[in-house]
């Protein structure tokens, strides 16, 4: 690199260097911060590199020095944290939609936002999940579709299929012509990631603007349209996300039951503070929820024998006889 060159990106590189490189624990040398530059084929006298600190400080680009015989310098502002930074990349692992590939990939990326040093000792920390990772990579062209649709207030149209016992795809096909795979164009609403999965909540105009979830990895050809959303006011995402229990649709209703203390925390942890408490004479939790009455929540209510009784309405209880009988006949001789 020339010297006109190099003088003009000199306190660029520099900066780079510092920024991705260093911290309060991993500071840099004179001596070292010279040679980094000069892999770069920048050269600097360790004079004029004392000046060049100066104005970087100077001009808003804070640069910290630990003074000795060879000062050390380092950048301490960060925009995650080491903990942020944990979240993230534990969110990534822990998430089925994202490929395997894909999961390396931005395990190495958000590292990064801690800086090179901390990025390191994050990766080589982090635990491997036992998580079933899905294997669409085109999921995030998908998401970056909806995404555009939802901006633009447009629809969107997609294929969308299921998988047969050899996890191979299998599209739904159209009812009224057998052989023609379904082309589903809904309004969408909304994205949204649940156990692990990425689901979009839209609506379509044959169904009077009922909400449904539809899984992005099973979506394919996904387009965006040139048609305008049907507009529709009545849609209510938060209520719905309150009232839904699961990934499968019902009929929403008022449940009344009683529980033991011991799973309040359970309680709470799956309906949050829209949850109705109060404390019976006999000690036992008095709750109401408004909840789509879906297969999941029927087993959510079977799974604490002894400590959760349906008190209300007849429907759910009744469900939830014909549930557990269901369930016995299987292992009756």
């Amino acid at each position: 690199m020339n010297k006109e060159n190099s003088r003009k990106i000199k306190l660029l590189k520099m900066w780079e260097i510092l920024k991705s490189e260093t911290d309060e624990d991993h500071p840099i040398s004179t001596n070292d911060l010279i040679a980094r530059l000069e892999k770069e084929g920048i050269e600097v006298d360790r004079k004029i590199l004392y000046t060049d600190i100066e104005l970087l400080n100077q001009n808003g680009y804070e640069v910290l020095t630990e003074r000795s015989r060879s000062n050390k310098y380092f950048v301490e502002d960060r925009s995650f944290n080491p903990p942020e930074v944990r979240i993230l990349m534990d969110a990534v692992q822990s998430s089925a939609f994202v490929t395997e590939k894909k999961t390396e990939e931005l395990l190495d990326k958000i590292s990064m936002l801690a800086g090179s040093q901390r990025g390191k000792m994050l990766k080589s920390n982090i635990t491997k999940f036992s998580t079933v990772k899905g294997t669409n990579e085109a999921i995030y062209y998908s998401i970056d579709t909806i995404v555009q649709a939802i901006g633009k207030k447009k629809k969107i149209g997609f294929y969308y299929s299921d998988h047969n016992v050899k996890r191979e795809r299998q599209y739904r096909m159209d009812k009224e012509n057998p052989g023609v795979k379904r082309w589903y164009i809904v309004n969408p609403v909304t994205t949204f990631v649940d156990n692990g999965q990425y689901y979009l909540t839209c609506y379509d105009d044959k169904h009077g603007g009922d909400l449904a979830n539809y899984r992005i990895d099973r979506m394919d050809k996904v387009s965006v349209l040139n048609e305008p959303i049907t507009e529709n006011k009545s849609v209510d995402i938060a209520k719905y996300k309150r009232q839904q229990f699961g990934m499968y649709g019902g009929d929403t209703k008022e449940v009344v039951f009683e529980a033991d203390k011991s799973i309040i925390d359970v309680i709470f942890d799956k309906f949050g503070a829209s949850v109705k408490m109060r404390e019976n004479s006999d000690g036992k939790l008095n709750c109401t929820v408004v909840v789509q009455q879906s297969p999941v929540f029927i087993n959510w209510c079977c799974s604490f024998p002894g400590k959760l009784r349906v008190i209300s309405p007849p429907s759910t209880i009744n469900e939830i006889k014909n549930h557990l009988k269901a369930a016995l006949e299987q292992y009756e001789e």
